[in-house]
């Protein structure tokens, strides 16, 4: 059940998967920067932080996106900027966010 009121910014995460930080390490920032040049072209879209989760060992960047915002298509964009990659949303147990997760291409 959504409990956020219409036009209310959504929480989503997206997550770098440890092996795709571990093959391509300098990504991580080219990432911060590109969601700082997301935000200046769509100022709906904010980073409210980034982390490292320790569990999983992804660097996660927590964001709010305005109601309607594709987030495939911002992936999408993403991915012209980075080495190859995959993208998918594993599902979640309410109340968590969605999740995004990119990581290596399968060979």
């Amino acid at each position: 059940m959504d409990t956020q009121a219409p036009g209310e910014n959504h929480i989503i995460e997206i997550r770098l998967s440890y092996r795709y930080a571990q093959a391509h390490p300098w990504v991580v920032s080219a990432m911060t920067g590109f969601f700082s040049a997301y935000f200046m072209e769509h100022p709906g879209f904010r980073v409210q932080r980034h982390f490292d989760d320790l569990a999983s060992g992804m660097h996660v960047w927590v964001c709010e996106v305005p109601p309607g915002m594709k987030v495939p298509s911002l992936l999408k964009r993403l991915q012209a900027d980075i080495p190859p990659s995959t993208h998918s949303q594993p599902p979640v147990e309410p109340p968590a966010p969605p999740h995004y997760l990119i990581d290596l291409p399968v060979a």
